[in-house]
């Protein structure tokens, strides 16, 4: 199994769920991030004064899936969250050992 983790533009976060969940993903996390990458954020104007902003909003979804989808849900993701401008985001994909259903005691592949 492999985990996920996309830190995506917010606008994008309903088209790529739609996509995630159209090839059978069941369930992901999603968080409210601020960051920056190579844009290292940019200067706006405030009631006449500029000023900088260094981290921008994002959202991080996080999902695991099995080795079999993994493909397949990165492929989603890129397709659905990018807009070919900088700052579309990064996908992180790290192993998973085990996974636990806190309600059933199910695991592993029975528990995603």
């Amino acid at each position: 199994m492999k985990k996920i983790e996309a830190v995506i533009k917010p606008f994008k976060l309903d088209e790529v769920r739609e996509a995630l969940s159209e090839i059978g993903v069941t369930g992901l996390t999603v968080t409210e991030v601020k960051g920056f990458g190579r844009q290292k954020g940019h200067t706006e104007l405030y009631r006449g004064s500029e000023y900088v902003v260094d981290f921008l909003p994002k959202v991080k979804i996080e999902v695991v899936v099995t080795d079999t989808l993994l493909d397949e849900a990165v492929e989603a993701i890129i397709k659905t969250a990018r807009t070919g401008k900088i700052g579309d985001g990064k996908i992180f994909v790290t192993a998973v050992e085990q996974v636990i259903r806190i309600r059933t005691g199910e695991t592993n592949e029975n528990a995603v």
